[in-house]
C-alpha cells in the first residue's frame, strides 16, 4: 500500500464564535486523487486554505510530505501547488507571460521559468496560443491557464478547488486528462468538485463534508453499496442522501 503524502489530524477553524471546520482528518496516499465534496458552505475550501498555509488552523494539526502544517510552514509550501476555483491571471498578459511571473514569484529564475512556462501550457494543451492575451481566451481555456500556473513549481501535492467550473465539455475533458496524467507521472491530488460524475471519473477516494465536519470516506464505490447495488447507484444519491435535499444557498 502506498504511503500517506498526506495527513489530517483533527483540523479545526473557526471565525469568532463560528466553527467552519469541526476536528477533520483523513489522509491522502501518495499518487493518489482524493476527492473532497459537500454543498456550498461544508468546509470545504477552509480546509484547502489552511491545508495550503494560507489560513491558520484554529486547533489540529497536518503533515505534508513529512513536514508539519504549523511548524514548517515553508517547507511544505515547496512541494505544492494551488488552482483555486477564483481566476488568478492578468487578462492583459499572454498566457506565456502569465506563468512567467507566476514562476518568478515562485523563485524560478527567468530561463527557469520561460522554460517550466511551455512546459506547463503544452501540459495543458496551450502551446499553441501561448503568446495570446489572456483576455481573448474562452472560459475553458481560462481555466486551463490557471491549472497551469499551480503546476509552475513542480508540486508534489496539488490542490484542485473546483477547476471545472462553468466550462466547456471539451475543456473539462481535457482538464480531467491533465490530472489523470499527473496522477500518472506521481502527483498526489486533492480535488473539490459539486459535479458527482467528475468525481465518479477521477477520484481513488472520496471525504464528503457537511456543516465542516467529515461524514463519509471512502471510494466511490464503497461510498454507492452503503444505500444499494453500487453498480446501480450513483455518487449523487449518496451524496444527497448524507446531506440532505435542502438547498444550500451560502459560499
Amino acid at each position: 500500500m502506498a504511503e500517506d503524502f498526506l495527513q489530517v489530524e483533527q483540523l479545526s477553524k473557526s471565525f469568532g464564535e463560528t466553527e467552519v471546520v469541526a476536528g477533520v482528518s483523513f489522509r491522502v496516499r501518495r499518487q493518489e486523487i482524493f476527492g473532497l465534496l459537500g454543498p456550498n458552505g461544508a468546509g470545504k475550501t477552509t480546509t484547502i486554505r489552511m491545508l495550503a498555509t494560507v489560513l491558520q488552523p484554529t486547533a489540529g494539526e497536518a503533515f505534508i510530505g513529512g513536514h508539519s502544517l504549523t511548524a514548517a510552514g515553508a517547507a511544505v509550501r515547496r512541494l505544492i501547488g494551488v488552482c483555486p476555483q477564483e481566476l488568478a491571471l492578468y487578462p492583459e498578459l499572454s498566457a506565456q507571460d502569465n506563468l512567467v511571473f507566476f514562476g518568478r514569484m515562485a523563485g524560478l529564475s527567468g530561463k527557469e521559468a520561460r522554460a517550466a512556462a511551455q512546459e506547463k501550457l503544452e501540459v495543458v494543451g496551450l502551446l499553441e496560443v501561448a503568446g495570446r492575451r489572456v483576455a481573448t481566451f474562452s472560459g475553458g481555456m481560462k481555466r486551463r491557464v490557471n491549472l497551469a500556473i499551480s503546476l509552475m513549481n513542480r508540486p508534489q501535492l496539488l490542490f484542485l478547488d473546483e477547476p471545472t467550473v462553468g466550462i466547456d465539455p471539451q475543456s473539462r475533458n481535457r482538464i480531467f486528462e491533465t490530472v489523470e496524467g499527473l496522477r500518472d507521472e506521481g502527483v498526489t491530488i486533492l480535488y473539490t468538485t459539486h459535479y458527482m460524475e467528475e468525481a465518479d471519473r477521477l477520484c481513488d477516494r472520496l471525504g464528503i463534508m457537511d456543516q465542516g465536519r467529515l461524514i463519509a470516506l471512502g471510494s466511490p464505490q464503497e461510498l454507492k453499496a452503503t444505500i444499494g447495488d453500487p453498480h446501480q447507484v450513483t455518487l449523487e444519491q449518496v451524496f444527497l442522501e448524507l446531506t440532505g435535499r435542502r438547498l444550500r444557498d451560502t459560499a
